[in-house]
């Protein structure tokens, strides 16, 4: 879905903006596209972009991932912007849902996702009609003759079908999730969005916390799965509100399966090992 929406841009020797703070795949979907990268550092204590300095670098594209579930209100930024809103599904900006602010939005439906096409899958989003058409048009490949490269990135019927169930269910998972994230908020030091003006989502349950990898390690001996939300490549000197919250956080497990047991023990080992 990355790919394919820089692709919609004419993306070749283009500046292409993204945050430092991120997985990999938006780095890889501008190189395959032959866009120039422009890394750019969080904002202070938020594992998203810092808006300001997005501004001052005055890319030709830029991709602005709403972090676990947190957007940012980017109204002001709306120029050839593409919303990566794969851990944001149901989430909104001033009550207008993420994916519908920028000029396109992409999600995943991989596995781990809010919700899942049976293990891999995406969609794009856009208000422009002749977007979505210069990318359907991508996907269709066969068949025409015209000078446009195209390919079958295409999700297949079955994945569509898990898909439609798993979209039934997104109000059950949202609900199940902050139920679970507020259990943490109440007894734990979380990282919590507090911008009146935006509705998050609770796609990870961020606690704050010094040495996060011994952290981890002391949970997965209790037999609790959490994770370092992000590797810390980062370069401390270039980035530094991005070093700084990747290293001070731990992903603590939020998925709704679990039960009210299983949320009440995991907040009970993490604070005996924040006591420790």
């Amino acid at each position: 879905a990355l790919y394919l929406s820089l692709m919609a841009f004419n993306p070749i020797n283009k500046f292409i903006s993204f945050p430092a703070y991120v997985c990999s795949s938006l780095s890889h979907a501008t190189r395959l596209s032959h866009g120039k990268e422009i890394l750019i550092d969080n904002s202070k204590d938020s594992p998203n972009v810092d808006l300001k300095k997005l501004k001052a670098t005055t890319p030709d594209i830029s991709i602005i991932p709403y972090m676990y579930g947190n957007p940012i209100d980017i109204s002001e930024y709306s120029n050839n912007i593409i919303e990566d809103c794969c851990q944001s599904l149901g989430a909104k900006i001033k009550g207008t849902l993420t994916g519908l602010l920028g000029d396109i939005g992409i999600f995943s439906f991989y596995a781990t996702k809010i919700i899942t096409t049976g293990g891999q899958g995406g969609m794009i989003v856009s208000k422009n009609n002749e977007t979505i058409k210069k990318i359907r048009n991508f996907l269709d490949y066969d068949q025409k003759l015209d000078q446009y490269s195209k390919f079958n990135f295409t999700l297949t019927d079955l994945q569509a079908s898990v898909g439609i169930q798993q979209l039934k269910k997104l109000p059950t998972f949202l609900k199940r999730r902050e139920f679970i994230f507020n259990k943490y908020d109440e007894a734990l030091p979380m990282f919590k969005n507090l911008d009146n003006n935006i509705d998050p989502i609770y796609y990870r349950a961020l606690l704050k916390c010094k040495n996060p990898k011994k952290v981890v390690e002391k949970l997965n001996l209790k037999n609790i799965h959490a994770v370092l939300p992000m590797e810390n490549w980062i370069d401390e000197n270039k980035f530094p509100n991005a070093y700084d919250f990747c290293s001070n956080h731990v992903s603590l497990p939020i998925y709704p399966s679990l039960t009210d047991d299983d949320v009440e023990r995991i907040i009970s080992v993490t604070r005996q090992i924040q006591l420790e």
